[in-house]
């Protein structure tokens, strides 16, 4: 089995900075892309960050400039630091990652998912 476990979440105030992580274990035999996605209340699911197995990141327009993603492949970890936070940054973050299992199955694993609340 492989999870996904979330952590860094909080209440800050616009203008702060969080930093999320997130760590996969289980039977992994290797890593590919790794990313977080966000979902705000009534609103669809969408993609913040994303990073691919050679550390290439890809960012949501909205995010760029403010948030950077990391990971550490000896960890099987990935960040997202968020720095200059909005109140429409406000959402559930979810890590995702593409993982091929210890048996050489590729699989898409999600997190459970972390609350980030941007108010003063």
């Amino acid at each position: 089995q492989v999870q996904l476990v979330e952590s860094g979440g909080g209440l800050v105030q616009p203008g702060g900075s969080l930093r999320l992580s997130c760590a996969a274990s289980g039977n992994i035999f290797a890593i590919n892309a790794m990313g977080w996605f966000r979902q705000a209340p009534g609103k669809h699911r969408e993609l913040v960050a994303h990073i691919a197995s050679s550390g290439t990141p890809n960012y949501a327009d909205s995010v760029k400039g403010r948030f950077t993603i990391s990971r550490d492949n000896a960890k099987n970890t990935v960040y997202l630091q968020m720095n200059s936070l909005k109140p429409e940054d406000t959402a559930v973050y979810y890590c995702n990652a593409d993982i091929r299992t210890a048996l050489l199955i590729n699989n898409n694993y999600w997190g459970q998912g972390t609350q980030v609340t941007v108010s003063s």
